[in-house]
């Protein structure tokens, strides 16, 4: 009765168009989700946006990777 096309069309019901569109949401959906999260957790890369240079020196000498001189020295750097 539907010659070929069985009726369902060109789009062959749910698993033709329809499995097309639902894919296209669920990938803005991603994009959305992804675009919205942290720089920091994005890039998986240093968590420290939102603080300052300074912040950032106290907390490299409090965990001793920079000694006293070298946290004065690039404070005075940062503060020129």
């Amino acid at each position: 009765m539907g010659g070929m096309m069985n009726g369902y069309g060109m789009g062959g019901g749910f698993f033709g168009l329809g499995l097309i569109f639902l894919l296209l949401i669920i990938a803005v959906i991603l994009i959305v989700v992804w675009m919205v999260r942290p720089a920091g957790k994005r890039s998986g890369g240093d968590q420290t946006s939102g603080r300052n240079h300074e912040d950032i020196l106290k907390s490299r000498l409090a965990r001793g990777e920079i000694s006293e001189e070298e946290y004065d020295r690039l404070k005075k750097k940062l503060d020129e």
